[in-house]
């Protein structure tokens, strides 16, 4: 019998900011038997986030680094072709960190979700359904706790997790106002996400068009960024505003650590709380954020963009493309057919 080939991608070389192409390569070996207990998953979709810039690098972050000649980490969707554990069924969809490869073997604890409603495609798991509208879900909900009225800026605004942190925001009935980078996407935030104000800090006057923009203050900064996006943002928090944390990603490293202007003073004298999160610590918040979100993206209220890149050769240079800013909304990468 013909033994089933696995294409893997796995990190080749450690890189120093953001992971390139060269970084990773594409070997191929066969799928091995399954162990009591395993199942075997065959990936149709595996997502690409920012977040794995952090996870390949040797800085110091809230995960352990991919390991040299690892695959590489990812949440993928796919469906349970075969299985030696009698409590997954084989031809359930499911989704879980099962790596850049056709296939995983993992054991049945490794499946994050069983994908059960079918009415919506099963790519948005791993996007609006799964672990970016959750983190927007949580972020802005319990850390920035929004109130009808009040104006929420968010950085990376036309992004998988900005766009569906400015449309939650006004379902609550705020004020919203997304920081994206070019005319193309400032317009993709206003026309298709919603937001009441859209600015540009590509452009040479972005200083003035943010102050015109928030020309009331802030309330709740969601920042995807840091840098001087954030920077800029700061003197405009209003007394008791909520700045959270949800990414870096316009800090090309860490090592060392980038200086830049003091919050501490506008945090005291403006009463403000800052605070990061890390949406992994908060599994018990999920299924509450999952059914909300689903319940907005059927009623129409949640508006989504996919980017699907065609076959996993496209994979290596993925992450190095959402850094250049290719991609509109989640950006994922198909490797099969449903």
């Amino acid at each position: 019998m013909t033994q089933t080939i696995n294409r893997r991608v796995l990190l080749k070389a450690r890189p120093d900011g953001v992971p390139q192409a060269e970084h990773f390569e594409i070997v191929e070996t066969p799928v091995p038997a399954l162990a009591p207990g395993q199942v075997l998953v065959r990936n149709l979709y595996l997502s690409v986030e920012p977040a794995m810039r952090g996870w390949v690098s040797a800085v110091a972050n809230y995960a352990e680094p991919v390991a040299l000649g690892a695959v590489m980490r990812s949440f993928a969707a796919g469906r349970v072709q075969a299985s030696a554990d009698p409590a997954v069924p084989v031809g359930i969809w499911v989704t879980g960190m099962f790596g850049w490869q056709d296939y995983a073997v993992v054991e049945a604890p490794a499946i994050e979700r069983r994908i059960t409603d079918r009415d919506l495609p099963l790519s948005s798991a791993l996007g609006v359904l799964g672990i970016n509208g959750a983190a927007a879900h949580y972020g802005l909900l319990k850390i920035g706790e929004p109130r009808p009225g009040e104006t929420v800026v968010v950085s990376t605004a036309a992004g998988a997790v900005g766009s569906c942190v400015g449309q939650i925001a006004i379902l609550k009935g705020c004020r919203t106002v997304g920081i994206t980078g070019g005319e193309a996407k400032r317009r993709l935030c206003l026309d298709t996400f919603g937001f009441d104000a859209a600015v540009d800090y590509k452009a040479a006057n972005f200083i003035e068009q943010l102050a015109l923009a928030c020309s009331n203050g802030v309330d709740v900064y969601f920042d995807n960024t840091s840098g001087a996006i954030s920077d800029a943002v700061m003197p405009h928090l209003n007394r008791n505003a909520r700045v959270v944390i949800c990414g870096t990603a316009s800090i090309a490293s860490w090592d060392p650590p980038p200086l830049g202007p003091r919050v501490e003073r506008h945090l005291l004298v403006k009463r403000a709380r800052m605070q990061g999160f890390v949406i992994f610590d908060h599994k018990d918040c999920e299924e509450a954020a999952l059914r909300d979100l689903g319940q907005w993206v059927r009623e129409g209220k949640l508006r989504y963009l996919e980017e699907i890149l065609d076959g996993i050769e496209r994979a290596p240079d993925a992450i190095a493309g959402l850094y250049r800013g290719e991609n509109q909304g989640k950006r994922l990468i198909k490797i099969g057919e449903l």
